[in-house]
């Protein structure tokens, strides 16, 4: 009789080998290798087990949802994108990179939630006790319900859990507690997977609602294995630059509402505050008509942001010119620094072209290429345009303008704002939407330009 093959199995995708290996293969995730049980040619069967009481399936309309209600946190932009507020029992997953404000914005929802809700539980894993009380001093986050522990072991946070037996927890991260029941450091995908799954539990067990901090790699993915999120009922993104005040929250995952929703905040020195209407964040204060800038709407979520984008064109001596982007896809201001030489006949393949957004906002959508050929446009020619111009719009290596999604949206924003002229896909080309802007211009033209240009 041969004797039975004994694979390895990753954890995260399935994949197989027959020798362990510290990285898989196919997902390639470090230490998901595990061996798996061997195959003997025994059928086993399963003996049903008798289920009883509130256990027993019933009709889907029987079913009571009044205890499963969101409740809101007391932030607003948060609720926003919860889909409402925390729904009990609901385990939610915030990521972002390290110093952006993730310990600050949860440790601000359990002071607001300590008021509403009577008690939170606010477990750090990273800093002392006396840390989290300064950095709350510092916001104004000082609430009698609000009960804080620094602790690392996962059997001693839920003796904490027992004896505060709050309404709220946070533990801050899932990354720096470990368990005994599992060997290995903290950290380790074996360790993390261990912690979420009995916080997990707890939470569906006690009806009890639970947020977690996840560190990110350095490709910005959520640290550990992807099983965490999974599990998981929403995991939530906290962006943004630490050089600039603003910041974001995105869903990326939500049981209960949408992902479409962004909330947005601001860092300051007393800790961080909502933004109601970032309208205005993303637009120069200057009062003079200057060369090289074009403002677009952007879409973040299912809100409208007016978004200022700005280019500057000179000449080099260099034989590889500089293409240098700050807010928007390099390859993209790459295209359409092509298309605009070669449908346009703006001679740009000789000279450095610098594109950069106001207040650090990314745009990623391609309704933002109309903006960007006209700014490069404006700089190279060194025309302004008007301040009541907004442009938005996807160009096609043809030249073409293409209607972009939620375009009543933006043009409600942009007259909302005060841009009473409006460039998009009725332009029918980047050359008469590029026209149109600069006529409507400060007019500084110069009759040798034109003609070079033309």
């Amino acid at each position: 009789m041969a004797k039975p093959v004994s694979n390895f199995r990753c954890t995260e995708c399935g994949w197989t080998t027959l020798k362990w290996a510290g990285r898989c293969g196919e997902c390639q995730q470090w230490g998901t290798v595990v061996e798996a049980a061997e195959k003997t040619g025994i059928s086993r069967s399963v003996t049903p087990s008798i289920v009883s009481g509130p256990g027993v399936a019933r009709p889907i309309t029987h079913v009571d949802t009044t205890a499963v209600a969101h409740w809101p946190t007391g932030i607003n932009e948060f609720d926003r994108v919860l889909g409402g507020g925390i729904v009990p029992g609901s385990v939610i997953l915030l990521s972002g990179e390290p110093g952006v404000g993730k310990s600050t914005l949860l440790l601000e929802v359990a002071s607001k939630a300590a008021v509403a809700k009577s008690r939170v539980l606010y477990v750090s894993a990273e800093e002392s006790v006396a840390q989290v009380r300064l950095r709350a001093e510092r916001t104004g986050a000082l609430q009698p319900e609000l009960f804080i522990a620094a602790e690392t072991d996962l059997a001693t946070i839920l003796g904490q859990i027992d004896a505060v037996k709050p309404d709220l927890v946070i533990i801050d991260s899932v990354q720096t507690v470990s368990s005994s029941l599992n060997d290995g450091q903290a950290g380790q995908p074996g360790q993390v997977r261990e912690v979420a799954s009995t916080l997990i539990r707890l939470a569906k067990d006690r009806n009890l609602p639970v947020l977690l901090v996840g560190h990110v790699t350095k490709d910005g993915t959520i640290a550990g294995p992807r099983l965490l999120e999974h599990l998981v009922d929403v995991v939530c993104q906290f962006e943004g630059d630490r050089h600039t005040a603003l910041r974001f929250v995105r869903a990326l995952k939500n049981r209960f509402g949408s992902t479409d929703e962004v909330g947005c905040f601001e860092m300051t020195g007393d800790g961080i505050s909502e933004v109601a209407d970032p309208s205005g964040l993303f637009l120069s204060r200057g009062t003079a008509a200057v060369s090289g800038t074009c403002v677009t709407v952007a879409m973040e979520g299912r809100r409208a942001l007016p978004v200022e984008v700005q280019a500057l064109v000179i000449d080099t001596a260099m034989p590889n010119p500089r293409r240098v982007t700050n807010g928007v896809d390099g390859s993209r201001v790459a295209m359409l620094l092509a298309v605009l030489e070669k449908r346009a006949g703006y001679p740009l393949s000789k000279k450095d072209v610098y594109v950069s957004t106001v207040g650090g906002v990314r745009l990623v959508e391609p309704a933002a290429d109309l903006a960007i050929a006209i700014a490069v446009a404006s700089a190279l020619r060194d025309e302004p345009i008007a301040h009541n111009v907004v442009a938005f719009g996807e160009i096609s290596l043809a030249g073409e303008i293409r209607p972009v999604s939620a375009a009543k949206q933006r043009a409600a924003e942009a007259a909302r704002m005060g841009f009473s002229t409006r460039i998009d896909a009725s332009s029918s080309t980047v050359q008469t939407a590029v026209n149109r802007a600069l006529g409507t211009g400060i007019s500084r033209r110069d009759a040798e330009l034109d003609d070079a240009f033309r």
